[in-house]
């Protein structure tokens, strides 16, 4: 296995990587108090300082949409930065930043992403 592949952090976009806990702690967090949030549990941003991997296993969005198929979107995106470093970018409030990384990867003739 390659470097680059060793370093990948796994993070959930599938319903079936969507652990029970993290499904239960999203319901309890929109009863939190004995009332109804008005924000996504997955849009807020935590007070508590968290790992990149930490924000990597959060999930905002799992549930199915208008046409019933199940959408599972991870509260933050991690990116690998050209320097090498990860950062963690989140869906909402990081939204620009998010474009303007996809914009910046390309592929080569092997499926591998090249900066610019």
């Amino acid at each position: 296995m390659d470097k680059q592949n060793n370093n990948q952090i796994k993070q959930p976009t599938q319903p079936e990587d969507v652990k029970p806990e993290q499904k239960k702690a999203i319901k309890e967090e929109m009863r939190k108090g004995g009332k109804h949030l008005t924000a996504n549990p997955g849009d807020r941003i935590s007070d508590e300082p968290q790992t990149i991997e930490e924000k990597a296993q959060q999930v905002a969005v799992d549930t199915a949409d208008i046409t019933g198929d199940h959408i599972t979107v991870p509260t933050y995106f991690i990116v690998d930065e050209p320097d090498g470093e990860k950062k963690a970018l989140h869906h909402v409030k990081d939204a620009e930043e998010i474009s303007d990384v996809i914009r910046q990867a390309r592929v080569d003739e092997d499926g591998n992403r090249v900066w610019w």
